[in-house]
């Protein structure tokens, strides 16, 4: 089934910032490589009623679709914020489709390659909306799609205990080496 029939697809809004707003104004430079959310950024907007039609829910899912970095994230934070242009925010039926699933979906190496191959641009590239809208989606029951959620994240935790075993390696090995030369 396409995307476009199964989640509510709206782009982020572009606001001015302020000094001293009241609203987050999320951009990728917010996220790391992975897509998770490093900090929210100081609030800069204030509530209009543009922004007041743009704030998130948790739960929504943001799709970076503007640049070299696409990926896709859940918003589960409850401090107000909206998405800025560079994201496309999806809202799903959770009773249907649960957004950790979707991310993981549209995370996806072939989903993201298949996206990629078709975007716009040259020098800021960009992926449209009608093409996110047309991406093939299968939806297992929502069993399957805690096994896929769960799965993922014991996938990620594991690489991040890998990584953090080579730094603890490394580490010892600088010791070791500087103790030896004194």
């Amino acid at each position: 089934m396409n995307l476009g029939k199964i989640v509510k697809i709206k782009t982020g809004v572009f606001a001015k910032p302020i000094p001293d707003g009241s609203i987050s104004y999320l951009h990728a430079k917010h996220f790391d490589e992975l897509g998770n959310l490093v900090s929210l950024p100081t609030p800069e907007l204030e509530e209009d009623q543009l922004v007041a039609k743009h704030l998130l829910r948790s739960g929504d899912v943001l799709f970076a679709a503007k640049g070299a970095r696409n990926f896709a994230t859940v918003y589960t934070s409850e401090i107000p914020a909206v998405a800025s242009t560079t994201f496309f925010v999806l809202s799903c039926d959770k009773s249907q489709l649960l957004p950790e699933y979707l991310a993981w979906k549209l995370n996806h190496p072939s989903t993201l390659n298949l996206l990629q191959r078709s975007a716009i641009g040259s020098s800021l590239v960009s992926i449209p909306k009608m093409l996110l809208e047309d991406i093939e989606i299968t939806i297992p029951s929502i069993e399957k799609q805690l096994l896929v959620i769960e799965i993922n994240r014991l996938s990620k935790k594991e690489n991040n205990l890998r990584t953090r075993i080579t730094e603890l390696r490394q580490e010892k090995i600088r010791q070791q080496i500087a103790g030896a030369v004194k």
